[in-house]
């Protein structure tokens, strides 16, 4: 299985970018995936988690109103928009899923994780 993710830029503050994380090997209809951050210095952070079968979503507060997660079926892909980009956000950005559909903060509950994309906001 692999992870890749895609979609990291530099912007400035308030602008808006899109990730990607498409999964190849396998599916994970019964599964979650998610989005963790780690930010120079920084322990690595939950952002943003979709269960697969239903589509509910899970986000950090941090995140909130400001952060969407959606999955494309079809594509085997998650996306992360993000708009009303802070330099706060600033990070590497990972995608993970694991097997199970009972979603959960830390990465190391994940069966799968992807390389990083990173995100950089300028104010």
């Amino acid at each position: 299985v692999q992870l890749q993710a895609s979609g990291g830029g530099l912007v400035q503050a308030g602008e808006s970018l899109k990730l990607s994380c498409a999964a190849s090997g396998r599916t994970f209809s019964s599964g979650t995936m998610a989005w963790f951050r780690q930010a120079p210095g920084k322990e690595r952070e939950f952002v943003a988690a979709i269960r697969w079968s239903d589509e509910n979503t899970f986000y950090a507060d941090s995140v909130k109103g400001r952060f969407t997660i959606s999955r494309d079926n079809s594509q085997n892909t998650v996306y992360l928009q993000m708009n009303g980009l802070k330099p706060e956000d600033t990070a590497v950005y990972y995608c993970a899923a694991r097997n199970s559909p009972v979603v959960h903060y830390t990465l190391r509950q994940y069966n799968f994780k992807g390389q990083g994309t990173q995100v950089t906001v300028s104010s």
